[in-house]
Order: C-alpha cells, then structure tokens, then sequence
C-alpha cells in the first residue's frame, strides 16, 4: 500500500487494518496541514515506512525528491514533477504514466490557489500537465468539481461534452460517490486553466476564481 497525502491518521490506519494492508511509502505533494497531518500517527504504527516529498516537508520526509526523481515503490515506477505555484516547492508523481497524484496544483475543472504569489510557476505545472497523454488518471486532493464546473460556466463556451460531464458529477455526488479520479483528456475539454493560452489569460482567470 502507498498513500498519498494523509490527512488524517485514524481513518487511514482503520482501513489499512480492515483490508490487512501494511503501507511501503507515504507521497506528500506540499506542506499544508490538509496533506500531512495524518504522518506522525501512520509512522507510529508503521515506522518502516518511508516518507517522500519535497524540501518543504523535510520536518517529515525521510528522503527528499526532486523534479525529474524516479522511485519504484511495489512494481510501480513514480516520475517526480515540479509543480511549484501553490506553495513554492509543490510537487506531483506520475505512476506508470498512467496516474497523476497532483496534490492542489490541479483539480477537476480548476487548480490550486497560488498562494506564493508566483503565477508564472503555477502556469508552467499547467503547461506540464497538458503535455501528458489524454488518459492519464488526475487524483486531484480536493473534491472542488461542483464549485469548479460552476465558476468554468462563466468563462468557457458551453459544449455537449461540458453539459454532460457536469451532469455526470452532480449524479455521482448525489449517490455520494468522489467525480474523480478524471483524466488530462476531459480536463482540457472543461478545465478553463487549461485552456488557458498565455499567462496573462490564467492569471485573470485565477483572480476570477480567488472571488468567486
């Protein structure tokens, strides 16, 4: 088992012990208490486990990574992606070049605030996803994609393919199911971040979105 940015200890160690799973790593993407306040209480129980992340996280990680890192954890081959502008050593993992753990530099129909000011770096981590094949898995952090495809309304012309992704994610919320993970392919048919052409273009759109 590999976990991605705990939040908390006592629901993840409650369903390692339900499905009788031992964690290998712990993946942290950034240093915000919302992704990593769950270490101290797995690496109690576990402390075998190895933690990896950035230099921002340091106070947890046992190994520190950097862009363009390679780890294999379980058979499975992890890419480390510089994905700065949210915080300002954010990264991400791509496994298998088939899945993206992102953290909150992207999300379904949206992406992170940029808290560090530096929205050239948050605009490269989105030029860097876009380059990645359509059907590559995004396991963005949050579940924004309601409030997201709400505020994509405003900005985007509306398409068949929007209407019906909308659709599809207010259906799985009411059945209290997560929209994602979703893929970099429907991303750039209504994540107007992605769309975005120039920098000038994101950094109007995220002040849009920041008073949404």
């Amino acid at each position: 088992m590999i976990i991605v940015d705990p939040a908390e200890d006592q629901k993840v160690l409650e369903v390692l012990k339900q499905a009788n799973l031992t964690p290998v790593a712990i993946l942290l993407t950034h240093n915000h208490s919302d992704h990593t306040a769950g270490v101290a209480g797995i690496k109690q129980r576990y402390p075998e486990l190895i933690v990896y992340g950035s230099c921002e996280v340091s106070e947890f990680a046992d190994r520190i990574v950097y862009d363009g890192d390679r780890i294999e954890l379980l058979g499975h081959q992890f890419e480390v992606f510089e994905t700065a502008g949210h915080t300002a050593h954010h990264i991400s993992y791509l496994m298998d070049l088939e899945h993206l753990f992102c953290g909150d530099s992207l999300f379904s129909a949206g992406c992170g605030r940029v808290f560090t000011g530096d929205y050239q770096a948050q605009f490269a981590a989105l030029q860097r996803f876009k380059s990645l094949p359509d059907i590559v898995k995004v396991y963005a952090a949050h579940e924004y994609t309601l409030t997201n495809l709400k505020f994509a309304e405003t900005v985007l012309p509306i398409s068949c393919s929007f209407v019906e992704y909308q659709e599809l994610a207010q259906i799985k919320r009411a059945q209290g199911k997560p929209t994602l993970p979703s893929t970099i392919g429907v991303e750039m048919q209504i994540n107007p971040f992605l769309k975005s052409e120039n920098l000038q273009e994101f950094i109007r759109l995220r002040k849009l979105r920041d008073n949404f």
